[in-house]
């Protein structure tokens, strides 16, 4: 079937907007606000890792790793809707243009407004995370936007396969092209241009991601059984590559797992795999699942579903603004418990870098789920807004948003 080819009897006619598509940008950026609030408000943001099981309990792991299908999921849905562009008629030149522009103004974000609502403080340290990883990765694809479907999806398929033979070679490897490396595959503190920066997300791994959903855009749009089976099939494998490489320990992770002294520590070991940069068998625990489950969220309604759909609508707009609501919302929970404040302003810096001048600042992990329902109530009438204003008009900015 050609994208975007109307008549194909397998194809789906091109709508605006799919919805399942928004319901699962909304049930990831639900997760996302989750795991932010906790940064903000538990230890487990800057004293220790909460996957880490001689730390953790149950509820904090599990807390943690849900929220690891938010950004591959994020990342991969871009590269989705850039496909999508094109079967609704946008030529790829048209494409092209969007993808560069969009892209820059999302570095743009990241490097401002998103690095200071996490430390509301000037100056601050600037931190690169997924809205970072995904403006270079649109500008990528926009260089491979004229190549075939087919070639774009090897191009992911060897990245993803690929960047972990990069194991454990520092940047150092890289010469005077060190701090380039850094930012496609290494990740961590760095100075760019005389400021502070932190790495979390190199561009490469999450690039080869974006080019995934790019090259999986067709499948959005093939019928009935057809997609299903498809979305199942590689869901299916994808979660059985996991276990098989994670289990003999063959490849696809920089961190070997071992047996611990029960079985809940050695299953916290087992799916703890690497997200900075995001390994193989990362890629493959947290898109199999989504994959798999597509079909199932085709078929979600009702009121939840309504809600999600609203948040996944207006995913940018909603992502920009619970920052600075559940900061500020954090930030009140302190007051209310009597603690120190002051961690809550540079904080960035603060966690990655002194850590210990936030001890014992920490709150109890049920606040942190308080607060999360408050932020999703107090987001949800913003974005139906805004969803609603964009329905309605079609100035150019609001496509920036």
């Amino acid at each position: 079937m050609a994208p975007g080819d109307r008549n194909s009897p397998t194809a789906r006619p091109v709508r605006e907007r799919i919805q399942s598509i928004d319901v699962l940008r909304g049930l990831v950026i639900a997760l996302m606000v989750l795991d932010h609030v906790r940064d903000w408000l538990h230890e487990s943001g800057y004293a220790y890792d909460p996957l880490d099981p001689d730390r953790t309990t149950v509820l904090l792991y599990v807390t943690r790793w849900v929220t690891n299908f938010c950004a591959p999921t994020f990342v991969f849905l871009a590269g989705v809707s850039a496909w999508l562009q094109i079967a609704k008629g946008k030529s790829r030149r048209d494409l092209a243009v969007l993808l560069v522009t969009r892209g820059l103004w999302l570095i743009a974000l990241e490097l401002t407004v998103v690095s200071f609502a996490w430390s509301f403080s000037i100056p601050f340290l600037i931190f690169l995370q997924v809205i970072w990883a995904i403006g270079w990765s649109m500008i990528v694809l926009a260089a491979l936007v004229w190549l075939p479907t087919r070639a774009v999806l090897a191009c992911a398929v060897a990245i993803l396969v690929g960047h972990d033979l990069l194991n454990g070679f520092s940047a150092a490897i890289a010469g005077p092209f060190s701090k380039l490396y850094t930012l496609l595959n290494v990740g961590g503190a760095m100075t760019l241009g005389g400021f502070r920066t932190y790495d979390g997300y190199p561009v490469l791994a999450w690039t080869g991601v974006m080019l995934w959903g790019y090259g999986m855009g067709e499948v959005f749009l093939l019928e009935g059984r057809r997609r299903t089976r498809i979305f199942l099939s590689l869901g299916l494998s994808l979660i059985a590559a996991f276990l098989v490489l994670r289990y003999f320990n063959l490849y696809g992770d920089p961190h070997p797992w071992i047996r611990q002294g029960d079985a809940g520590r050695t299953l916290m070991v087992f799916f703890a795999v690497e997200k900075y940069p995001p390994s193989l068998l990362y890629v493959c625990a947290t898109l199999g699942p989504v994959l798999a489950a597509i079909p199932l969220i085709e078929r979600w309604r009702g009121a939840a579903a309504r809600v999600l759909l609203t948040f996944g609508s207006v995913p940018l707009f909603a992502y920009l603004l619970h920052l600075y609501i559940a900061h500020g919302l954090a930030i009140a929970a302190d007051v209310l418990y009597g603690a120190n404040i002051s961690g809550q302003f540079d904080v960035l810096s603060k966690a990655m870098f002194a850590p210990e001048t936030m001890a014992g600042t920490g709150l109890p992990l049920y606040v942190t789920y308080v607060v999360w329902a408050l932020v999703l109530a107090i987001l949800y009438p913003l974005c139906r807004w805004f969803s609603a204003l964009r329905r309605r008009r079609s100035d150019w900015w609001l496509s920036y948003l």
